[in-house]
């Protein structure tokens, strides 16, 4: 017959089991929510970036860059500095809003199992705002990107793989609705460790902007094919066949300063991209400038 010792021991050994069995499945609750917090969809730090304006092709036509819309303007300007940090986000249309992910699903072939699955709105402190503003002088230009120039901190694993920068251009004058939106990838680099990791979609799909239940769609961003050339020696500004036109802006018919267009300037990490993995969270982009060139429109 089993003693009343015997019986206590029995008691305490099953609570000291149940008592482990918790302690090791919170454990592992634990792991798997530090590996979904930091496999993707991770935290980047930024800082101050410069902009640049290219002067355009031809006498006595100047293009002019500010940072307000009654400031001072110049061939440069330096845009609003960035104190928080980007954390990642996906969205198909600017103006339709970002959202990131707050859950992780388990069952799936990626290195961890794990994939985005659940997603809520992005805060504005999760990307880079800004607004910048163009003027001309003395005729009519078609505006451009010429150039979007950057500098990894490590080639072997650029961050700039997964950055996104978007352009959402307003009518002429001030306080003016927007007109059109742009989003270009700034890089043509890979990220070797790079794997699609969002529950639904395959590489190249972002999160829809107009759903909130986590449907991708196909995106594909611009890229450098649609700048224009800027000769930096000789100032000459050229068209190619796949340049695209942001917008036109005119000078007074005197010869000075017509009315500017608002451009509002986005920068973040595209968390549904495939190069947005986790090795990238120690990177950062030492330096990141947005070049544009105007031309013009008899040209």
């Amino acid at each position: 017959m089993e003693t009343l010792q015997q019986r206590e021991n029995t008691v305490e050994a099953k609570r000291l089991k149940r008592k482990f069995t918790g302690a090791l499945l919170a454990l592992l609750i634990t792991f798997l929510a530090v590996a979904s917090a930091t496999y993707a969809w991770y935290i980047y730090n930024t800082s101050q970036h410069t902009t640049n304006v290219r002067m355009a092709a031809g006498a006595g036509v100047n293009l002019q860059i500010s940072n307000a819309y009654n400031g001072m303007y110049g061939s440069s300007a330096v845009l609003e500095s960035f104190s928080g940090q980007l954390v990642p986000v996906s969205t198909n249309k600017i103006s339709a809003g970002f959202q990131k992910v707050t859950e992780f699903a388990s069952g799936y072939q990626t290195k961890t199992g794990l994939a985005a699955s659940i997603f809520g709105n992005g805060e504005q402190n999760d990307y880079y705002h800004t607004s910048l503003f163009l003027r001309t002088t003395g005729g009519t230009l078609d505006i451009y990107l010429s150039d979007i120039g950057f500098e990894d901190s490590d080639e072997a694993s650029p961050i700039s793989s997964a950055i996104r920068l978007g352009l959402v251009v307003h009518k002429v004058g001030e306080h003016q609705a927007h007109d059109n939106e742009y989003i270009f990838a700034i890089s043509d680099k890979k990220n070797p460790e790079a794997e699609y990791n969002t529950a639904t979609g395959q590489e190249g799909y972002v999160l829809d902007a107009s759903r909130k239940d986590g449907t991708t769609v196909p995106f594909t961003p611009y890229t450098s094919d649609e700048y224009c050339i800027y000769n930096k020696e000789t100032g000459a500004v050229k068209r190619k066949d796949d340049s695209l036109r942001l917008c036109t802006i005119s000078g007074a018919d005197d010869g000075s300063v017509g009315e500017s267009v608002e451009i509002e300037l986005y920068i973040w990490l595209e968390g549904c991209d495939e190069d947005c993995t986790s090795n990238l969270c120690r990177q950062t982009l030492r330096n990141l400038a947005v070049s544009f060139a105007g031309v013009k429109t008899d040209q």
